[in-house]
């Protein structure tokens, strides 16, 4: 039996986060340019979206591009954004065609311009789709995320349209770039880097965390059906007794 065909499909993640690790160390063992590595990362995401789209998992978000990885060289930085912009171009109509909607997370603002322009095409047209939520953070780091809420929030409270004693979670999720979109249930990292990188903080605070030493280019449909597999192994308490939850 395989790893998909365990699976049991009432105890899926809802959302599901992917730390997209190693496409440099991947180019690099194979003595090529870490822009080799970037290239080769666009198929595992196919690969991985097309696996959360066939067993039902509702919400992926992929980190695509951090804040600090606006401090990589220059030309390497270039390249992303021009991959970004032919990934958006080539994979719209099969977002289309499997019915996925795109959203995007981070201070999009940042980016070129162009990358802005086909950013913004892509999620328009895809804005009615149903079927699952894949969600890009772009230019996005957590720290900035929290930052900007509770600039937000402040502002309200100062100009009274806000109690400070109304201050609560929902208030918190309702400024999040990630407002529209559950909690995370798994959070998986590739490469065997074993941290979090400033990734969705307040949003995994009860996520199961899933490492391996895949590097992300190598990373294929059957590697997540494992994780999967995994997770559904674990018990997720929420900081209740196992007593409890029996």
């Amino acid at each position: 039996m395989t790893a998909k065909q365990q699976i049991d499909k009432n105890k899926l993640p809802k959302h599901l986060a992917v730390i997209m690790d190693g496409n440099g160390r991947w180019a690099k063992q194979k003595g090529l340019f870490r822009t080799i590595g970037h290239e080769n990362g666009t198929k595992a995401v196919r690969e991985i979206v097309e696996a959360c789209a066939e067993i039902h998992i509702p919400y992926l978000t992929l980190y695509a591009f951090s804040t600090e990885n606006w401090n990589r060289p220059k030309l390497e930085v270039e390249l992303l954004m021009k991959l970004l912009v032919s990934s958006l171009k080539k994979e719209i109509k099969t977002l289309q065609d499997n019915n996925i909607k795109l959203n995007a997370i981070g201070n999009l603002e940042a980016l070129p311009k162009k990358a802005q322009r086909e950013l913004n095409d892509v999620l328009e047209k895809t804005k009615d789709n149903t079927r699952m939520t894949l969600t890009l953070a772009l230019s996005y780091g957590a720290r900035e995320e929290i930052i900007k809420t509770i600039q937000e929030i402040s502002h309200k409270v100062k100009n009274n349209l806000i109690s400070p004693s109304d201050i609560d979670e929902t208030v918190i999720n309702n400024h999040l770039y990630t407002q529209n979109l559950p909690d995370v249930d798994l959070l998986i990292r590739t490469s065997g880097e074993q941290r979090i990188s400033n990734f969705l903080l307040w949003q995994i605070a009860y996520a199961e965390l899933y490492f391996t030493d895949t590097l992300w280019p190598d990373y294929r449909k059957n590697h997540l059906f494992e994780a999967i597999l995994n997770y559904q192994n674990r018990e997720r308490r929420f900081g209740k007794t196992s007593e409890q939850l029996k």
